[in-house]
């Protein structure tokens, strides 16, 4: 069953900023987890890397453009 990739444009700053801690401390995990005993589905890292990679991405656009403005 694959996953909807979460739009941010539609999010608020706040609410991508409390997505990407809640991520960052759940990939932490997930990475821990992994190095002790391996996950079913070690894609699951990729997913989440990305995710945050993206959200992180975002939050920086959202920056530069209200330094532009």
């Amino acid at each position: 069953m694959a996953k909807q990739k979460l739009n941010m444009k539609e999010l608020t700053t706040e609410e991508i900023v409390d997505k990407l801690k809640e991520d960052s401390a759940h990939y932490t995990k997930l990475k821990f987890n992994h190095v002790v005993t391996t996950l079913e589905n070690p894609m699951t890292l990729r997913r989440l890397r990305r995710d945050i990679a993206r959200m992180k991405t975002e939050l920086k656009v959202r920056l530069t453009e209200k330094q532009i403005v």
